[in-house]
């Protein structure tokens, strides 16, 4: 039977006693059968999520465990989730329903499901009833009780469907997990964790908590480790990153202004980027500190979601068009070569179509270099999901037409570069092409060209000589 539990306190020491514990159980068993047990971990939606998953990963390799990549090798799978839209739960609910027959497989096999879907309780209580053989699930603020849920269902050989503390989700900073990086080059940083935005759309307060943010000294210091050992791009992660430090006794006497300029005096040949930044957060400060510094690339992305200030307000954003266009507008004057990218969500609750209008007039007047846009998605538990709705066909007549118009202002910014030479973080092998290797500028605009493998992690000039909406293609220098 399911053990619902809501999870005490767990600090440093008592942490690192339970990895030790599982620690010397996989010893035992490597001793015993010649090999470790494995671990294997699936991850669903943002980048902190992979930033999260990564610290899973260190911790369960930490605790013995044989990181894997296939699920069937697998003596631990854990699910990381996502909540952001009803499409990504249902990707991952089917995905724990396919572990079910290797788990008939392999009664031994442990399945933990985290991340934001199972911080919300509906979506407990059916992992509870409908996927029994899911031993455990911990939400996103308490991945740091990872050791001990783990060990306790190792030990007693039980199920733990686990329910966050109020102080895991609006105090609690968890420092000193291990990390396993999936790049040796390019690197996450969370800086806070939680929203207090509370926008009427969005799950995110309600499966991540309050904000929390970590002190300066801590993010500097995993910074400079990160440069040291090699990293070349390291994005700073937040709900929304300018809101760190401004909780009391959270982060100290400073903004995130103020981290982004420490960052910048370490040394290397590295870059600094950010995200996700909330419009009425965005400060001109920021933007001083982006122009004169050595490492910040001149990226930004700033959501807008709508054109339209009646949608924006029912959104609860708190900005208007014409506050966003003047952080636009000094943000292009101070750093005419950034690249502006943004999130438009389309079929808001009650958005009519002059107001959808509105946010194409918006697309033309800014000409962002790239969009995020989505089909609003129902979130149950939050304000919009219970308004009248815009109809699907609707919504999706909408995103064509919003699509067709920013495809043609990418491919109109993308085609100012031919013939410019750009620096490029080279990845590796293209998808398609061995022979084709791609990467990305400081703008993070993804370039392909003729590469070879010493390139990999390096940084590379390569002269634009085509383009297209979403993709340069040029050769090395």
């Amino acid at each position: 039977m399911a053990k619902l539990q809501v999870l005490p306190p767990l600090d440093t020491e008592a942490r690192l006693a339970y990895m030790e514990r599982v620690r010397v159980w996989n010893d035992g068993y490597a001793t015993e059968h010649g090999r470790r047990r494995a671990v294997y971990v699936e991850t669903f939606g943002c980048q902190q999520n992979e930033a999260d998953s990564e610290k899973i990963a260190g911790m369960a390799q930490a605790m013995g465990y044989e990181v894997v990549s296939a699920p069937e090798s697998a003596d631990l799978i854990m699910v990381n989730t996502c909540a952001i839209r009803e499409h990504a739960e249902k990707r991952a609910l089917s995905i724990i329903g396919q572990y079910k027959h290797i788990r008939a497989k392999n009664s031994e096999l442990i399945i933990g499901v985290c991340g934001c879907m199972v911080s919300q309780e509906h979506r407990r209580e059916e992992l509870k009833h409908r996927y029994p053989y899911v031993t455990f699930t911990l939400g996103t603020s308490s991945l740091h009780h990872f050791p001990r849920v783990l060990w306790d269902a190792i030990e007693q050989k039980r199920r733990f469907i686990t329910a966050e503390s109020e102080e895991d989700m609006t105090v609690t900073v968890a420092e000193g997990a291990p990390v396993r990086r999936e790049s040796s080059y390019r690197a996450w940083v969370s800086v806070m964790y939680g929203c207090n935005n509370f926008c009427s759309y969005c799950i995110v307060p309600y499966v991540r908590g309050r904000e929390r943010s970590r002190r300066m000294e801590d993010i500097v210091r995993e910074v400079r480790e990160l440069v040291e050992a090699g990293y070349r791009d390291i994005t700073l992660l937040g709900q929304n990153v300018n809101s760190y430090g401004k909780v009391k006794g959270s982060a100290g006497e400073y903004d995130f202004a103020d981290l982004v300029a420490e960052l910048d005096k370490i040394p290397g040949d590295w870059w600094l980027r950010f995200m996700t930044s909330h419009p009425k957060d965005a400060s001109r400060k920021l933007i001083d500190v982006m122009a004169n510094a050595t490492h910040v690339v001149h990226q930004f992305h700033l959501p807008m979601q709508s054109g339209n200030d009646r949608v924006l307000k029912a959104m609860n954003r708190h900005y208007d068009m014409a506050k966003y266009r003047d952080t636009v507008a000094y943000m292009r004057e101070k750093m005419p070569d950034v690249v502006l990218t943004s999130d438009i969500i389309v079929g808001f609750p009650g958005e009519s179509e002059e107001e959808f209008a509105d946010t194409l007039r918006a697309l033309e007047d800014i000409r962002f270099d790239m969009l995020y846009s989505f089909i609003y998605s129902p979130r149950k538990g939050t304000p919009a999901a219970e308004w009248e709705q815009v109809p699907d066909a609707t919504k999706s007549e909408r995103f064509a037409r919003l699509l067709d118009v920013q495809n043609r202002i990418a491919a109109e910014r993308n085609a100012a570069a031919v013939g410019q030479t750009v620096r490029v973080l080279c990845d590796g092998e293209s998808k398609g092409d061995a022979a084709v290797y791609s990467g990305r500028t400081a703008g993070n605009k993804i370039v392909f060209f003729a590469g070879e493998p010493s390139m990999v992690g390096r940084f590379v000039d390569v002269t634009v000589e085509r383009t297209e909406p979403f993709a340069l293609w040029g050769r090395v220098v």
